[in-house]
């Protein structure tokens, strides 16, 4: 049985290293097969993968999670359940930023505790989309006293580099993740944010770790699909490859994964994310594995181990890439650019909120 690796973000608070993702269950993301969905959750947790992602606004994800923990209490006792470790997310909507009261932080936590069927979230991740707009700090000191009534075992933040962190962190708050984008496609993490954090006990918790599916073996020998994707996931990786280099150049990039994955078959997606892994101050990778049919080819990434002539080569390719640069969410948090314009920024009052702007290509 592979032996999944754990990590440890404060005391108490032990999580497995690649976390089950949510966000390809939520809209936007191809159809689901809820049922199916839900029941394979306790081949992933059985399996060690005892970490799951979700957010406010992922829309039915929570209640997702909480379906399964309730069932797995039932049947097989709250010893069983309580090894799950929900991280789940706060993101105001763009539009409530600016008169967002205190007393609806709290209802927003009051309903993920609902949703998912437990009486404490293991994680908080929060963000917030314009740091200009609101009181981002009183919303935080809203989490800081909810942990304190128990309602919380720790609080994240999500998508903010060092900039936007340092000043909650001055103003006394103990901030114990960031989870930010981070592979080997987008290594913006690396530019600062990971030394700093270092100093600062505090640890990434990657997603994109697989560009939402286009860092595997499927993709290798195809060629340029463009931006013409219904699957918004992919639109937003598709726009990562293009700061990572012309389209020949990820070919080389899973060309050389391939083989190193041959070579210590398992697949290319596996060394995808042994390669997070290995990245400084990375606590997990989050891999959007929706079914039990997955989870052998999740779990490859702990049976692969890189080794020198392993990094050479794949440092190689890194070399010859554009980027992306600046700091983690730099060019998504354009509203105006071509990262900004495919996000929805209000999606807890408006669960259809649409897109906006011109085509992603453009």
């Amino acid at each position: 049985m592979t032996l999944v690796e754990t990590a440890v973000l404060r005391e108490g608070h032990e999580i497995s290293r690649v976390i089950k993702g949510g966000w390809q269950l939520a809209g936007d993301h191809g159809s689901v097969e809820r049922t199916t969905a839900v029941r394979d959750m306790e081949a992933f947790l059985d399996a060690g993968i005892t970490t799951f992602d979700c957010a406010d606004i992922y829309t039915g994800v929570e209640e997702m999670i909480g379906e399964f923990i309730a069932d797995l209490r039932a049947r097989r006792g709250a010893d069983v359940a309580n090894r799950v470790c929900v991280h789940t997310k706060l993101v105001p909507d763009l539009a409530r930023l600016g008169d967002l009261r205190p007393d609806e932080v709290t209802a927003i936590i009051d309903r993920s505790l609902k949703r998912l069927r437990v009486e404490r979230l293991d994680l908080v991740q929060f963000f917030w989309w314009d740091l200009n707009l609101g009181n981002a700090v009183r919303a935080l000191d809203v989490l800081k006293d909810l942990k304190q009534q128990g309602k919380i075992r720790n609080l994240g933040v999500t998508n903010w580099d060092r900039g936007e962190v340092a000043p909650f962190l001055e103003a006394g708050f103990d901030i114990v993740s960031n989870q930010v984008q981070y592979s080997i496609l987008d290594r913006r993490a690396a530019l600062g944010l990971a030394g700093w954090a270092r100093d600062r006990d505090m640890q990434l918790l990657c997603y994109g770790t697989l560009a939402g599916g286009f860092l595997a073996e499927n993709w290798l020998g195809r060629p340029d699909p463009g931006f013409a994707f219904e699957n918004r996931s992919l639109v937003k990786y598709r726009l990562i490859i293009d700061e990572f280099g012309p389209w020949p150049l990820f070919q080389e990039l899973l060309g050389v994964l391939k083989s190193i994955g041959d070579k210590h078959a398992v697949s290319l997606s596996a060394v995808a994310t042994r390669w997070v892994l290995d990245q400084p101050q990375v606590a997990a990778a989050i891999v959007g594995a929706r079914y039990a049919r997955h989870l052998p080819d999740t779990l490859g990434v702990f049976d692969c181990k890189l080794d020198e002539e392993d990094q050479k080569m794949l440092d190689e390719v890194i070399a010859q890439a554009d980027g992306p640069t600046g700091d983690v969410f730099a060019l998504e948090r354009d509203r105006n650019g071509r990262h900004g314009r495919i996000m929805k920024y209000n999606l807890n009052t408006k669960p259809d909120d649409q897109v906006h702007g011109a085509a992603p290509g453009q």
